[in-house]
């Protein structure tokens, strides 16, 4: 049963709650991490930890790309970042480095986002990063938004795409826009060959429509970062990412019947900033997780220890901070796996979460979904 609370005379809210306010419950067993298991598969896809990039050109190159694939994961580029914009990259981030070092107002170095995204989409520029990607041998994974999925698609598909992700800050099953034919969905991914991941989500009835667009992923949320994402002070839209997630694995439960077995996978993306955080998205029902800012400690992160998401470039209504998010003194490897020094849960993600499905008893990641939560007093 929902939990509704009375906001004023006449006025409902429904109590959500954030991963912060919810603990995993040890079980009776516990195991060692050795025989815990963090595989996952989509479609013909197979990763060795439950891990999706966030697609900002902050921490995702087709060099990083191939450095997660290589690492059992999955890297996103984004299709309308500056690798699709600008032949010398490095020289747009020197510009943006160079912002942030150079003035205390965070607006100057949105501006200079919105200034490098303001160049046209050169399909030559993002083909070439894609085959970067293919040539290395692990999966390709591009994101695109809705707006111009339609248009994009097609070259993608040709470069050699194996993965689509279809994401905004939030998603509908039909995209509208005035003056020209809306982007459905469900005809959209008919006629694709190749796995769309869709998002983002926040409740189960928008989840629902997704997986009933054949969708074989769902994200949930549109990475939420502490004091660098402002969509909920910008739009005033907000997900508590620990209902949200619940709520979207509700949902693929009842495609799943709806269907007779289809199984559409859900991503959590907002929120996980810790290896705890991971182990309590996958605990709500998350398959897998989608991260941005944690990664921005690799050396191998392209933004010399800087995040912002790709609404940071909005042209109009930026609801990103380019942040200093952390030093970088890790190598991708060590971050993911250890070992750490460190006692914060902001190294060794998939070690620890390993070690925290060892101690409450489960094998894979389809048991811990299962696990038991309290929620904080």
């Amino acid at each position: 049963m929902r939990d509704l609370v009375e906001i004023g005379m006449g006025r409902t809210a429904r109590r959500a709650y954030e991963l912060d306010d919810i603990e995993i419950i040890p079980s009776r067993r516990t195991r060692s991490s050795k025989d815990v298991s963090t595989t996952w598969q989509i479609d013909a896809y197979r990763f060795d930890i439950p891990l999706i990039t966030h697609p900002t050109d902050a921490i995702v190159s087709p060099g990083t790309a191939v450095a997660v694939g290589e690492l059992g994961g999955l890297g996103v580029l984004n299709a309308e970042g500056l690798w699709a914009r600008h032949g010398d990259v490095d020289e747009a981030l020197f510009r943006l480095v160079q912002a942030t070092e150079d003035s205390d107002d965070p607006a100057a170095a949105v501006k200079v986002l919105q200034d490098l995204h303001a160049a046209p989409l050169r399909m030559d520029l993002i083909a070439e990063a894609i085959k970067q990607v293919r040539e290395s041998g692990v999966t390709v994974a591009v994101r695109v938004s809705p707006q111009r999925a339609g248009e994009l698609t097609p070259d993608l598909l040709a470069a050699g795409v194996e993965i689509l992700v279809v994401q905004g800050t939030i998603i509908s099953a039909e995209h509208v826009t005035r003056g020209g034919e809306p982007l459905n969905l469900k005809s959209f991914i008919a006629d694709l060959d190749i796995p769309v991941i869709a998002g983002g989500v926040g409740d189960y009835r928008t989840a629902m429509h997704l997986m009933r667009t054949g969708a074989a992923g769902v994200i949930v949320g549109y990475g939420y970062t502490p004091g660098v994402t402002t969509t909920d002070s910008v739009l005033g839209i907000g997900v508590p990412m620990a209902t949200a997630i619940a709520d979207a694995a509700a949902a693929r439960r009842d495609y799943l019947d709806e269907t007779g077995g289809r199984y559409v996978h859900v991503i959590a993306d907002g929120g996980i900033t810790t290896s705890g955080d991971v182990a309590k998205a996958i605990a709500c029902g998350a398959d897998a997780v989608m991260l941005g800012e944690p990664l921005a400690a690799a050396t191998e992160a392209p933004g010399q220890g800087l995040y912002w998401t790709a609404s940071s470039a909005h042209p109009s209504v930026p609801r990103s901070l380019v942040a200093e998010a952390v030093d970088q003194e890790l190598d991708l490897r060590k971050l993911l796996f250890g070992p750490s020094s460190d006692p914060r849960g902001v190294t060794n993600l998939f070690g620890a979460l390993k070690r925290a499905m060892a101690k409450t008893g489960y094998s894979d990641l389809k048991e811990f979904q299962k696990v038991g939560l309290t929620i904080r007093g």
